[in-house]
Formats: structure tokens, sequence, C-alpha cells
């Protein structure tokens, strides 16, 4: 009696399983969470209200080659992986480094892109920076939830690590002098910078980036179903150039 119970327990949850794989293969629709603050990988476009952005157009044509359609959710960056795993959300398409800390807790795609820090500096400043021995001693910033709070405090050297909701917050105090230097994701400072967020504030381009890492887009932890179903319609958009459509659409090649 005790074998044929465990033998009935064992097909219970094999048929769970496979019911809950067959459920995610024949979901069309997914709720994907992006930042309105994370040009030009997603932002909120303010004369149409939607979310836009290079990896906005990458998951929706993931998603086509995949046979689902997105439902996107505006989501603070911080908020991202708590909303994932809590099934608030079912994806993150942001501007999200795939860290090993991180993958412990969340599961990533196959790259999408990769870039490193950017640092930028009072326009006034004309000193060239290279790395990050050349700020040693000085007050510098990074954005809430980023790769680059950790990795400024394991460095160590600097007379204050500042932590901001938002790179233009960080811009403003780096303007007015307050910190030294601030430290983002290089694309969208880039871009912003470009864009004449704040012309106080300069792009340092002789800075050699330290934490080069993946943009993926991000699923719960243990989803596989969903993860192969994004990482051969991944395949798919680089194989017909899709992708590199897309970057090149968003000037980020």
């Amino acid at each position: 009696m005790k074998q044929l119970i465990q033998r009935l327990t064992k097909a219970t949850i094999l048929l769970a399983a496979a019911s809950a794989a067959s459920l995610c293969l024949a979901q069309t629709a997914f709720t994907v969470g992006a930042t309105s603050t994370g040009v030009p990988f997603t932002f909120l476009d303010i004369k149409t209200n939607k979310l836009q952005g290079m990896m906005v157009d990458t998951v929706t044509a993931v998603g086509k080659n995949a046979g689902f359609s997105v439902n996107l959710q505006q989501t603070p960056f911080s908020a991202l992986i708590p909303s994932l795993t809590s099934n608030k959300i079912d994806i993150i398409a942001a501007a999200m480094l795939k860290t090993a800390a991180r993958a412990q807790i969340v599961d990533f795609s196959d790259p999408v892109y990769s870039y490193g820090e950017g640092l930028f500096v009072n326009a006034e400043d004309k000193r060239s920076y290279k790395t990050l021995d050349d700020l040693k001693g000085e007050i510098v910033g990074a954005q809430v939830g980023t790769i680059f709070i950790d990795a400024l405090n394991k460095k160590g050297g600097f007379k204050e690590v500042r932590v901001y909701d938002s790179v233009a917050d960080m811009m403003r105090d780096v303007a007015l002098g307050r910190i030294k230097a601030g430290f983002g994701d290089r694309p969208i400072v880039a871009y912003q910078l470009a864009q004449g967020a704040n012309p106080q504030v300069r792009l340092v381009k002789e800075y050699q980036p330290t934490l080069v890492g993946d943009v993926c887009l991000v699923v719960r932890k243990g989803d596989h179903q969903l993860l192969e179903r994004l990482n051969k319609a991944i395949a798919a958009a680089k194989a017909d150039g899709t992708l590199a459509k897309i970057v090149q659409q968003w000037n980020l090649n």
C-alpha cells in the first residue's frame, strides 16, 4: 500500500508539472515590468503616455516570435524583482544587468545587449578620469537598485557613496557640486546628456567601465518553460536581424 501511495504521489507531481508546462506553452499573453525612467531602454513617452524603448521593442519582438503578446506595466527599477517574485509581473524587460546575486533570485534569458557603467562629472571639471582610483577620497553617487552601489562600496577609498532614486537627481547634485561624480548605465547617461538633460554635466569618455555585463529578459526562478520559450525567440530575433535593427534604431550600436 505504501509503495502504491508513493507511485500515485509521484504520478500526481509529474502530471501537475506537465500541466504547468502545457499552460506556459499555451499562454498567449504575459505581463511585463518596465521602468519609466530608463531612456533609451525603457521610458514613458509623455505624448502617447505609453512605455517605449529598446527593451520594450525587444520583448515585443521576442513575444511575437514566441507567439504571445505583452502587457506592459510601469514599475520602478527597485520594485522590478519584488514584483516578479510576487507574481505581479511575469517578465522583466529593463536595463537590468545579469549578476550572480540576482541570478540566485531570478532566472535570466540569453543576452540581448551588453554594456558597462558610465561616469559623469561637472562640465567645468576637465580632468581625465580613467579608473575608479582617480576618484579616491571623493563623494560619488549611484542609483538605488543598480549593481554600481555594491561595487563602489566594495571598491572603497571614497569619502562617501550616496544613493539616488534617479539619474536626474544624481546629475543635479553633480552640477551643483554636492558630489564629485555619478555612475549610471552608460547608454542611458549618454542618451540623456545628448538630449540636453543637464548641460552642466559631462560624460567622461576616457573612463573605462569595470562592470560590463549582459542585459537579458528576466523570469521567475525555476520558470524553465518560459525561459526556454524566450531563448528560442531571442535566437530567432538575432538570426533574422530583428534584434540588430532594434539596437541600431535606438543608437546603441
